[in-house]
């Protein structure tokens, strides 16, 4: 759990000094900023959707993914534990366009959902490697303090996000070791959560408003759905 532990702290310090230079920034500024942000977060997401091997896997993956999550509106479950926590740590309304709800959703989908998440955490409860996941900590303290500078407050909520997400999937390496020795069935799950940062990057240039959470189960149809269709090509 060491390399989680210096995630989340990473994300803390960063989103920290994203607060601490906000006020010195107009907001035309921090809008581009954002833009700016969005436009990147689309090209990894690309980059990281194009390493799956079988685009049928993804599309059964995607479409019983977000079936399953609208059924269970995870979207908005997530949206209204970020309205819970405005309603806590902020004095009556907001002053600007952001919410510390909108923070914390776009930090957690954006620190949990990436390749690096996934392999970096795979990685660390299989061999004790942790150099992926301490790696992803020097981008989301970048990534924490810039994001922060245009949503504020709600990205550092997202740290216990990636702590108890990046935690679970630590902990299950070593049930799931068999299953996660496979490069290609870990290729295809690092496919299904590329399209959902894609997705999200969209999102935040504004060009859509996808319910991006409610996707979230793709990435668990991934390896399902991998194997299934292994077992009927064979």
């Amino acid at each position: 759990m060491l390399s989680v532990i210096v995630n989340t702290v990473a994300i803390l310090i960063g989103g920290a000094v994203g607060l601490l230079v906000k006020k010195g920034i107009p907001e035309r500024f921090s809008m581009a900023i954002m833009t700016g942000i969005g436009l990147c977060i689309i090209y990894i997401g690309i980059y990281g959707a194009l390493q799956g091997n079988n685009p049928i896997v993804l599309i059964i993956s995607i479409v019983l993914g977000v079936v399953c999550g609208t059924a269970l509106r995870i979207d908005k479950r997530l949206n209204s534990f970020g309205d819970k926590l405005e309603q806590r740590f902020s004095k009556g309304k907001s002053k600007g366009k952001t919410s510390i709800s909108q923070g914390f959703v776009t930090g957690s989908l954006l620190f949990c959902i990436g390749a690096m998440a996934i392999i970096g955490s795979i990685n660390s409860g299989l061999t004790g490697d942790h150099s992926i996941i301490f790696t992803k900590s020097t981008i989301d303290l970048i990534s924490a303090a810039v994001l922060a500078v245009s949503l504020g407050v709600g990205v550092l909520f997202s740290a216990g996000a990636v702590f108890v997400y990046q935690g679970a999937i630590v902990l299950l390496a070593q049930l799931l070791r068999p299953l996660l020795e496979s490069p290609t069935l870990v290729a295809e799950i690092n496919s299904a959560g590329s399209i959902l940062i894609v997705a999200l990057g969209l999102n935040l240039i504004g060009v859509t408003k996808i319910k991006v959470a409610d996707f979230l189960p793709a990435i668990f149809f991934a390896p399902l759905v991998y194997t299934l269709y292994s077992l009927l090509v064979a």
